[in-house]
């Protein structure tokens, strides 16, 4: 009898692993689970076999209990918008990716199917931010005027679209680059506003800026968004320090064709009138007395 107890607990332990191994086998699991955000939109990407099963994605933060993403629920693509879910910005979070089979009933068991667990995310944090557009104002001969634009965010509040400074407020600052154009050396200053004067520049000299959003509360490999396209101005100068070689070469020539004109209709003149001369003395002399 006992010999009997264990046949049939062996073949349990072994329809139990051969099930086990099955489900490992065939059943697709997410895998490279990593976070992709930028200005606050933030989606959940991951990978996986192809095959006939679907995905439910489920989000929590700080130890609480699992909420289901309404737009990703048994989906099929291999991603997931979690933007508006994550609007309690200065969380941690962590996602769940559910495997589910495309048709279920009420008898399914979730632990049945594997889960896939994602890194922690903070989008206060974390999110990366994009280059930002600005305009440079030439105020006088020492000073310029850096206007920037806040990047807008995928966030909508009350029906208004947020910028990234809507949400870091005063953590937000600029880091403004500039140099002298010839020079290689870098200057570095920090805004705490979209607009900023950057004064006690050489008169008579262009000068190059770059601006990029800087949170110095962040950890420091997501401190700085991403550079912005470099602009330069000219100072205002002399007319000859502004003229470039092709400007040098169009005045001169132009200079020569309206002299060489002058000295022509000058010769021509010249010439008409020394013929002219000449005639009215020939027909005097011929005049009788």
């Amino acid at each position: 009898m006992a010999s009997l107890k264990n046949v049939l607990y062996l073949g349990v332990c072994l329809s139990a692993w051969i099930i086990t191994t099955t489900n490992e086998k065939f059943v697709p699991k997410a895998e490279n689970v990593q976070w992709v955000s930028l200005d606050f939109k933030t989606i959940l990407t991951w990978t996986t076999k192809a095959s006939n099963y679907s995905y439910t994605v489920l989000y929590s933060w700080n130890d609480s209990d699992w909420s289901e993403c309404a737009d990703c629920i048994q989906i099929s693509e291999p991603e997931c918008d979690l933007s508006q879910s994550l609007v309690a910005f200065d969380r941690t979070y962590t996602a769940d990716i559910r495997t589910e089979p495309a048709m279920m009933n009420n008898g399914y068991n979730h632990e049945e199917f594997p889960h896939t667990h994602s890194p922690l995310f903070n989008p206060y944090r974390d999110s990366n931010i994009s280059a930002v557009k600005f305009t440079v104002e030439v105020i006088d001969d020492s000073r310029v005027l850096i206007n920037i634009t806040d990047p807008l965010t995928s966030i909508y509040q009350h029906g208004k679209q947020l910028r990234i400074r809507d949400i870091l407020k005063n953590d937000l600052k600029y880091k403004i680059s500039y140099y002298k154009s010839g020079s290689t050396g870098k200057r570095d200053i920090i805004s705490d506003s979209s607009l900023r004067e950057v004064s006690e520049l050489d008169a008579e000299e262009s000068y190059c800026f770059m601006v990029a959003a800087y949170i110095p509360s962040r950890p420091k490999t997501t401190q700085l968004g991403a550079w912005s396209k470099q602009l330069c101005t000219q100072r205002q100068g002399s007319v000859l320090q502004e003229l470039s070689l092709g400007a040098w070469v169009g005045a001169v020539s132009i200079l020569l064709t309206v002299l060489i004109i002058i000295i022509t209709v000058t010769a021509l003149c010249c010439k008409c009138c020394s013929q002219r001369n000449k005639t009215v003395h020939t027909s005097q002399s011929s005049a009788p007395v």
